[in-house]
């Protein structure tokens, strides 16, 4: 029977009148059903978030904290459930699903039910006017949130815990093509002491519900995690509205490794951060940049090492790649593998060159090996858009001033990796970086006190412990004369 998934309105399941197919990405098939929603789906949600703000936003920090940890509890109570589900959903693997994604879910409402606690408020004195100046942040109201499919409750959570932790009610809706942890967890709601229309949940197309919690005249906050693309049609329809924006958009991140790297560190974590989670990730490097003393062996290097990756079905627990999320996704990163091979770069592993085995269960699943590319022109597409799948490109540089300039010229600005000994070199390339972050001989080492978010074309806004406490907040200003 295939799972049907209901909205999520002020505290209540609610079946929809039409549903969208949702597929298993590594066997084809379809396997549940998600409800369409438009406009009235979206207008009874922000109305059940609008009704229970005043009670939700008077509660104390440390009220309100003490529900987030016990939500925490709750799902990683089922982390396993919460796992199988997230890798049937979207493709990735068991393995990934169980140590990555599920327990950051955990984490960011441990993460924000702690710092809630910790934020003060300013005060100045003015002793010749007679006057005190203080602060005081109260929470918006309605937060609309819309989250991606690569990285399904991870990223959800990662905006539903600090838009309610700071005291707003929210309306979210997750891709219709990865939804069902998000209703899972609805499930846990109200056992986690989580009021009705505190948190509300609507499925359906960016086009169609996406595009209505945008709109609406009641929702002053939009966190939105997607494409460049999407984000420019949401600026559009949210400026009548003047609503406050948080983009989290797409990378093209460039990995610079100079010819005094350690290669016995950096062979395996840029494998890593190239093709984890297929390379659905937009922090995945997709361009390597090697200094030319170093190239040759590193290319021979990567690619072998490249090639012990296996492709397979994700739920067994020796696999290192998953299935793509979707056919058209597979099709679109399979096309830029084939307009490099036709500006003649050579495609040196996966694509094209190396045969994939499936299991006899997985043979119309969305699967592709990890691919390397080389003799790649700077302005070829495959060096200037995000793929979003398992390709990277590598290229030879010579000297620091080239590589920073070539780093740089993208449209994209959100993270970077530069493998060097050197602790000058490797300060003064980062400060130079167009990019919201800079690893350096290391990658995806996060601590969500600090900002996180892109420029350029990667974004509007940061997320962490202080930014996302400041986009949920709305600051005052208080004079008083005594």
């Amino acid at each position: 029977a295939l799972l049907v998934l209901e909205n999520f309105i002020g505290g209540k399941f609610v079946p929809c009148s039409s549903y969208i197919d949702s597929y298993n990405p590594s066997t084809g098939d379809v396997y549940c059903r998600v409800p369409d929603s438009g406009k009235e789906e979206v207008e009874a949600a922000v109305k059940a978030a609008k009704d229970a703000f005043p009670i939700w936003s008077s509660k104390s920090p440390l009220e309100r904290s003490q529900i987030l940890n016990k939500l925490a509890d709750l799902i990683e109570h089922d982390l396993e459930a919460f796992a199988q589900a997230e890798s049937k959903d979207q493709g990735k693997t068991i393995t990934f699903a169980r140590t990555i994604d599920i327990p950051r879910a955990v984490y960011n409402f441990r993460f924000f039910a702690s710092s809630i606690l910790h934020h003060v408020t300013e005060c100045t004195e003015m002793a010749t006017m007679g006057c005190v100046h203080y602060t005081s942040r109260a929470p918006v109201g309605v937060a609309g949130l819309i989250s991606p499919w690569n990285l399904p409750l991870y990223l959800l959570t990662w905006k539903i815990a600090p838009a309610i932790a700071c005291g707003n009610t929210v309306v979210a809706k997750p891709s219709e093509m990865t939804s069902v942890t998000a209703w899972m967890m609805c499930k846990l709601l109200e056992k986690a002491g989580v009021p009705h229309g505190v948190v509300n949940i609507v499925f359906g197309t960016g086009g169609k519900a996406g595009e209505a919690l945008v709109c609406h005249p009641d929702v002053p906050l939009i966190s939105f995690t997607g494409s460049t693309l999407t984000a420019q049609r949401i600026t559009e329809k949210s400026a009548p509205h003047c609503k406050r924006l948080s983009l989290e958009l797409g990378g093209k991140n460039p990995a610079i490794i100079f010819d005094d790297a350690d290669l016995s560190q950096c062979i395996p974590t840029t494998l890593r951060s190239s093709f984890a989670n297929q390379g659905e990730i937009c922090l995945c490097t997709s361009r390597i940049f090697v200094q030319r003393g170093i190239y040759s062996e590193f290319l021979k290097r990567f690619v072998a090492e490249a090639r012990k990756w296996k492709t397979g079905n994700p739920s067994d627990p020796t696999v290192d790649v998953g299935a793509l999320i979707s056919k058209e996704h597979l099709e679109k990163v399979r096309n830029y593998v084939k307009k490099a091979r036709a500006e003649g770069a050579r495609v040196l592993c996966g694509e094209g060159v190396d045969s994939l085995s499936l299991p006899p269960g997985n043979q119309k699943g969305y699967f592709m090996l990890p691919t390397v590319i080389a003799e790649v022109k700077d302005e070829s597409c495959c060096m200037q858009e995000e793929i979003f799948g398992p390709v990277t490109c590598v290229v030879a540089f010579d000297t620091e001033e080239e590589v920073i300039k070539r780093a740089n010229g993208v449209k994209y600005g959100l993270a970077a990796t530069v493998w060097s000994g050197n602790v000058g070199r490797v300060h003064r390339v980062a400060h130079r970086l167009q990019s919201g972050l800079v690893w350096t001989n290391c990658w995806l080492v996060r601590d969500l006190n600090l900002p996180f978010g892109g420029m350029k074309a990667s974004g509007v806004g940061r997320e962490g412990a202080k930014d996302s406490y400041e986009f949920f907040t709305e600051i005052k200003t208080i004079t008083i004369k005594h």
